[in-house]
Protein backbone atom coordinates (compact mmCIF):
# COMPACT_ATOMS: atom_id res chain seq x y z
CA UNK A 1 0.00 0.00 0.00
CA UNK A 2 0.88 3.59 -0.67
CA UNK A 3 2.14 5.67 1.96
CA UNK A 4 -1.28 7.06 3.70
CA UNK A 5 -2.21 11.02 3.06
CA UNK A 6 -4.76 13.31 4.86
CA UNK A 7 -7.38 15.05 3.35
CA UNK A 8 -9.22 17.96 4.58
CA UNK A 9 -12.25 19.46 3.29
CA UNK A 10 -13.33 22.89 5.31
CA UNK A 11 -16.71 24.02 4.27
CA UNK A 12 -18.20 26.78 4.68
CA UNK A 13 -21.14 24.64 7.45
CA UNK A 14 -19.24 21.15 7.72
CA UNK A 15 -15.96 20.24 7.52
CA UNK A 16 -14.45 16.48 6.50
CA UNK A 17 -11.10 14.56 7.24
CA UNK A 18 -10.05 11.12 5.74
CA UNK A 19 -6.95 9.26 5.60
CA UNK A 20 -5.95 6.58 3.11
CA UNK A 21 -5.02 6.72 -0.73
CA UNK A 22 -8.08 6.73 -2.72
CA UNK A 23 -11.75 6.66 -2.24
CA UNK A 24 -11.64 3.08 -1.78
CA UNK A 25 -8.89 3.07 -0.10
CA UNK A 26 -9.64 4.68 3.48
CA UNK A 27 -8.64 3.79 7.19
CA UNK A 28 -10.43 6.47 8.72
CA UNK A 29 -12.77 9.36 8.09
CA UNK A 30 -15.05 11.88 9.93
CA UNK A 31 -17.45 15.24 9.30
CA UNK A 32 -18.09 17.68 11.92
CA UNK A 33 -19.62 21.32 11.84
CA UNK A 34 -17.19 23.95 11.11
CA UNK A 35 -16.60 26.02 13.86
CA UNK A 36 -14.14 29.42 14.55
CA UNK A 37 -11.18 28.65 12.82
CA UNK A 38 -9.02 27.74 15.65
CA UNK A 39 -11.28 25.21 17.20
CA UNK A 40 -12.02 23.61 13.29
CA UNK A 41 -8.08 23.11 12.93
CA UNK A 42 -7.90 21.61 16.96
CA UNK A 43 -10.53 19.18 15.61
CA UNK A 44 -8.66 18.43 12.49
CA UNK A 45 -5.37 17.72 14.49
CA UNK A 46 -7.06 15.53 16.85
CA UNK A 47 -8.95 13.09 14.45
CA UNK A 48 -5.53 12.70 12.77
CA UNK A 49 -3.41 12.27 16.10
CA UNK A 50 -5.88 9.69 16.96
CA UNK A 51 -4.51 7.15 13.35
CA UNK A 52 -1.42 6.48 11.74
CA UNK A 53 0.40 9.31 10.51
CA UNK A 54 0.10 10.13 7.01
CA UNK A 55 3.24 11.41 5.16
CA UNK A 56 1.11 14.83 3.96
CA UNK A 57 -1.95 16.55 3.93
CA UNK A 58 -3.74 18.54 1.28
CA UNK A 59 -6.75 20.65 2.19
CA UNK A 60 -9.77 21.70 0.28
CA UNK A 61 -10.90 24.78 1.47
CA UNK A 62 -13.88 27.71 0.82
CA UNK A 63 -12.67 30.37 -0.08
CA UNK A 64 -12.21 33.03 -1.66
CA UNK A 65 -8.39 31.50 -0.94
CA UNK A 66 -4.63 33.21 -1.58
CA UNK A 67 -3.22 30.25 -3.59
CA UNK A 68 -0.49 32.76 -5.12
CA UNK A 69 2.62 30.16 -3.59
CA UNK A 70 4.65 33.41 -4.04
CA UNK A 71 2.68 35.90 -1.79
CA UNK A 72 3.37 36.17 2.00
CA UNK A 73 -0.28 35.16 2.87
CA UNK A 74 -0.30 32.03 0.57
CA UNK A 75 -3.22 29.77 2.25
CA UNK A 76 -4.89 32.04 4.06
CA UNK A 77 -8.68 32.58 3.79
CA UNK A 78 -9.38 36.21 2.23
CA UNK A 79 -12.50 38.62 2.53
CA UNK A 80 -15.16 36.12 3.26
CA UNK A 81 -18.77 36.69 5.17
CA UNK A 82 -17.68 33.53 7.43
CA UNK A 83 -17.17 35.15 11.12
CA UNK A 84 -13.79 34.94 12.14
CA UNK A 85 -12.21 33.31 8.81
CA UNK A 86 -11.01 36.41 7.19
CA UNK A 87 -7.26 36.44 6.72
CA UNK A 88 -7.11 33.42 8.43
CA UNK A 89 -3.69 31.45 7.78
CA UNK A 90 -5.58 27.99 6.94
CA UNK A 91 -2.80 26.09 5.49
CA UNK A 92 -0.31 27.01 7.86
CA UNK A 93 -2.44 26.93 10.90
CA UNK A 94 -3.03 22.97 10.13
CA UNK A 95 0.54 22.63 8.79
CA UNK A 96 1.86 23.58 12.21
CA UNK A 97 -0.49 21.64 13.94
CA UNK A 98 0.37 18.60 12.40
CA UNK A 99 3.90 19.00 11.74
CA UNK A 100 2.96 17.83 7.96
CA UNK A 101 3.61 19.09 4.40
CA UNK A 102 0.82 21.04 2.88
CA UNK A 103 -1.15 21.48 -0.09
CA UNK A 104 -4.26 23.74 -0.49
CA UNK A 105 -7.16 24.65 -3.25
CA UNK A 106 -10.47 25.63 -3.50
CA UNK A 107 -13.20 23.20 -2.38
CA UNK A 108 -14.56 23.36 -5.89
CA UNK A 109 -11.15 22.74 -6.90
CA UNK A 110 -10.22 20.13 -5.52
CA UNK A 111 -13.66 18.26 -6.25
CA UNK A 112 -12.66 18.68 -9.97
CA UNK A 113 -9.68 16.85 -9.33
CA UNK A 114 -11.20 14.19 -7.18
CA UNK A 115 -13.71 13.86 -10.21
CA UNK A 116 -10.75 13.87 -12.93
CA UNK A 117 -8.80 11.02 -11.22
CA UNK A 118 -11.66 8.99 -10.06
CA UNK A 119 -14.82 9.97 -11.15
CA UNK A 120 -16.69 11.59 -13.76
CA UNK A 121 -14.22 13.33 -15.38
CA UNK A 122 -12.11 10.12 -15.67
CA UNK A 123 -10.53 9.79 -18.96
CA UNK A 124 -10.65 13.42 -19.77
CA UNK A 125 -7.79 16.17 -20.49
CA UNK A 126 -9.70 18.79 -19.16
CA UNK A 127 -12.57 18.80 -17.19
CA UNK A 128 -14.53 21.62 -15.28
CA UNK A 129 -16.52 20.72 -12.32
CA UNK A 130 -19.48 23.48 -11.17
CA UNK A 131 -21.09 23.60 -8.30
CA UNK A 132 -24.59 25.58 -8.17
CA UNK A 133 -25.87 26.21 -4.18
CA UNK A 134 -25.12 28.89 -1.60
CA UNK A 135 -23.18 30.37 -4.64
CA UNK A 136 -21.88 29.44 -7.83
CA UNK A 137 -18.02 27.89 -8.08
CA UNK A 138 -15.98 26.44 -10.64
CA UNK A 139 -13.06 24.32 -10.86
CA UNK A 140 -10.72 23.57 -13.67
CA UNK A 141 -8.60 21.04 -14.26
CA UNK A 142 -6.29 20.81 -17.29
CA UNK A 143 -3.29 18.03 -17.79
CA UNK A 144 -4.06 16.52 -14.15
CA UNK A 145 -3.67 19.77 -12.49
CA UNK A 146 -6.00 22.14 -10.93
CA UNK A 147 -5.52 25.53 -13.08
CA UNK A 148 -5.34 29.07 -11.32
CA UNK A 149 -3.92 32.55 -13.50
CA UNK A 150 -4.17 35.50 -11.93
CA UNK A 151 -6.78 34.38 -9.09
CA UNK A 152 -8.36 31.07 -8.94
CA UNK A 153 -11.55 30.70 -11.23
CA UNK A 154 -14.67 32.87 -10.46
CA UNK A 155 -17.22 31.64 -12.66
CA UNK A 156 -20.04 32.34 -10.52
CA UNK A 157 -19.31 36.07 -11.59
CA UNK A 158 -19.28 36.18 -15.10
CA UNK A 159 -22.04 38.54 -16.59
CA UNK A 160 -24.69 36.17 -18.30
CA UNK A 161 -27.49 37.52 -20.66
CA UNK A 162 -30.31 39.18 -18.18
CA UNK A 163 -33.70 39.58 -19.75
CA UNK A 164 -35.02 42.33 -17.44
CA UNK A 165 -38.33 42.30 -19.00
CA UNK A 166 -38.82 38.73 -18.18
CA UNK A 167 -36.91 38.74 -15.25
CA UNK A 168 -36.91 41.90 -13.38
CA UNK A 169 -35.11 40.44 -10.34
CA UNK A 170 -31.83 42.94 -9.90
CA UNK A 171 -29.77 39.79 -8.28
CA UNK A 172 -28.12 39.32 -5.64
CA UNK A 173 -24.61 39.53 -5.48
CA UNK A 174 -22.92 42.70 -3.55
CA UNK A 175 -20.21 43.30 -5.83
CA UNK A 176 -22.57 43.04 -9.46
CA UNK A 177 -26.17 42.48 -8.59
CA UNK A 178 -27.12 40.64 -11.29
CA UNK A 179 -24.18 38.00 -12.63
CA UNK A 180 -24.25 34.18 -12.90
CA UNK A 181 -24.74 33.63 -9.09
CA UNK A 182 -26.81 36.52 -8.84
CA UNK A 183 -28.98 35.23 -10.78
CA UNK A 184 -29.07 31.62 -10.13
CA UNK A 185 -27.47 30.92 -6.69
CA UNK A 186 -29.84 29.62 -4.18
CA UNK A 187 -30.11 32.96 -2.45
CA UNK A 188 -31.17 34.22 -5.58
CA UNK A 189 -33.76 32.12 -6.35
CA UNK A 190 -34.79 32.35 -2.51
CA UNK A 191 -34.89 36.55 -2.74
CA UNK A 192 -36.58 36.09 -6.00
CA UNK A 193 -39.51 33.63 -5.51
CA UNK A 194 -40.06 34.72 -1.98
CA UNK A 195 -39.30 30.98 -0.13
CA UNK A 196 -36.73 28.41 -0.01
CA UNK A 197 -35.87 26.46 -3.62
CA UNK A 198 -37.16 23.44 -2.15
CA UNK A 199 -40.50 24.39 -1.27
CA UNK A 200 -40.97 25.36 -5.50
CA UNK A 201 -43.22 21.95 -6.94
CA UNK A 202 -41.33 21.04 -10.36
CA UNK A 203 -43.53 23.14 -12.73
CA UNK A 204 -42.96 26.34 -11.14
CA UNK A 205 -41.37 29.09 -13.62
CA UNK A 206 -38.74 29.02 -11.45
CA UNK A 207 -36.88 26.30 -13.22
CA UNK A 208 -37.20 26.74 -16.53
CA UNK A 209 -35.30 29.78 -15.74
CA UNK A 210 -32.97 28.67 -13.52
CA UNK A 211 -32.10 25.96 -16.52
CA UNK A 212 -31.88 29.47 -18.81
CA UNK A 213 -29.38 31.09 -16.98
CA UNK A 214 -27.40 27.36 -15.94
CA UNK A 215 -27.09 26.90 -19.42
CA UNK A 216 -26.00 30.40 -20.70
CA UNK A 217 -23.28 30.39 -17.66
CA UNK A 218 -22.21 26.62 -18.74
CA UNK A 219 -21.80 27.56 -22.37
CA UNK A 220 -19.68 30.50 -21.45
CA UNK A 221 -17.50 28.14 -20.04
CA UNK A 222 -17.34 26.38 -22.46
CA UNK A 223 -17.19 28.87 -25.57
CA UNK A 224 -13.54 29.77 -23.72
CA UNK A 225 -12.35 26.73 -22.08
CA UNK A 226 -13.43 24.15 -24.05
CA UNK A 227 -13.69 21.81 -21.43
CA UNK A 228 -13.84 17.91 -22.57
CA UNK A 229 -16.15 17.15 -20.03
CA UNK A 230 -18.30 19.14 -18.16
CA UNK A 231 -19.55 17.79 -14.44
CA UNK A 232 -22.34 19.60 -12.54
CA UNK A 233 -23.03 19.64 -9.12
CA UNK A 234 -24.39 21.30 -6.10
CA UNK A 235 -27.45 21.50 -3.46
CA UNK A 236 -29.48 23.13 -6.62
CA UNK A 237 -29.00 20.16 -9.07
CA UNK A 238 -30.54 17.84 -6.87
CA UNK A 239 -33.87 19.12 -8.05
CA UNK A 240 -35.44 16.16 -10.62
CA UNK A 241 -35.21 17.30 -13.62
CA UNK A 242 -33.18 20.26 -13.96
CA UNK A 243 -29.71 19.27 -15.29
CA UNK A 244 -31.95 17.49 -18.20
CA UNK A 245 -33.20 20.97 -18.54
CA UNK A 246 -30.23 22.45 -18.76
CA UNK A 247 -28.88 20.22 -21.57
CA UNK A 248 -32.01 20.75 -23.19
CA UNK A 249 -31.08 24.79 -22.97
CA UNK A 250 -27.13 24.37 -24.02
CA UNK A 251 -28.47 22.57 -27.13
CA UNK A 252 -30.61 25.07 -27.99
CA UNK A 253 -28.36 28.38 -26.98
CA UNK A 254 -25.66 26.72 -29.15
CA UNK A 255 -27.54 26.27 -32.13
CA UNK A 256 -25.07 24.33 -33.76
CA UNK A 257 -21.86 26.21 -32.78
CA UNK A 258 -19.30 24.63 -32.50
CA UNK A 259 -20.57 21.80 -34.39
CA UNK A 260 -19.80 19.07 -31.99
CA UNK A 261 -22.17 15.91 -31.08
CA UNK A 262 -21.28 16.68 -26.99
CA UNK A 263 -23.76 19.81 -27.34
CA UNK A 264 -25.88 18.21 -29.48
CA UNK A 265 -26.35 14.46 -29.82
CA UNK A 266 -23.74 13.48 -27.53
CA UNK A 267 -24.68 16.28 -24.63
CA UNK A 268 -25.80 13.62 -21.78
CA UNK A 269 -21.83 12.11 -22.03
CA UNK A 270 -20.45 15.41 -22.02
CA UNK A 271 -22.74 17.17 -19.26
CA UNK A 272 -22.50 15.06 -16.35
CA UNK A 273 -23.48 14.68 -12.92
CA UNK A 274 -20.85 14.19 -10.15
CA UNK A 275 -19.77 10.77 -9.74
CA UNK A 276 -18.40 11.19 -5.97
CA UNK A 277 -21.08 13.41 -4.44
CA UNK A 278 -20.57 15.11 -1.11
CA UNK A 279 -17.06 13.59 -1.16
CA UNK A 280 -15.60 15.05 -4.17
CA UNK A 281 -14.28 17.37 -2.29
CA UNK A 282 -12.20 15.96 0.85
CA UNK A 283 -11.08 12.90 -1.46
CA UNK A 284 -9.88 15.91 -3.85
CA UNK A 285 -8.09 17.27 -0.71
CA UNK A 286 -6.56 13.65 -0.86
CA UNK A 287 -5.51 14.00 -4.34
CA UNK A 288 -3.46 17.37 -3.49
CA UNK A 289 -2.05 15.92 -0.53
CA UNK A 290 0.32 13.52 -3.39
CA UNK A 291 1.75 17.45 -4.76
CA UNK A 292 2.58 18.61 -0.95
CA UNK A 293 6.31 20.07 -0.82
CA UNK A 294 8.18 17.06 1.20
Amino acid sequence: MNALLGGVETGGTWCACVLGTGPDQLVAETRFHTGPPRETVALIAEFFSDHERPAAIGIAGFGPLDLDPDSPTWGHVTATTKPAWSDFPLASAVGTALGLPVAIDTDVGAAALAEHRWGAGRGAGTVCYVTVGTGIGAGLVIDGRPHHGLVHPEAGHVRIAHDSERDPFAGVCPFHGDCWEGLASGPALAARWGTDPARLPDDHPAWALEARYLALGLLAIVSIVSPERVIVGGGLLARAGLLAAVRGQMRELAAGYPATPMLARRIDEYVREPALGRRAGVLGALALAQSAPA
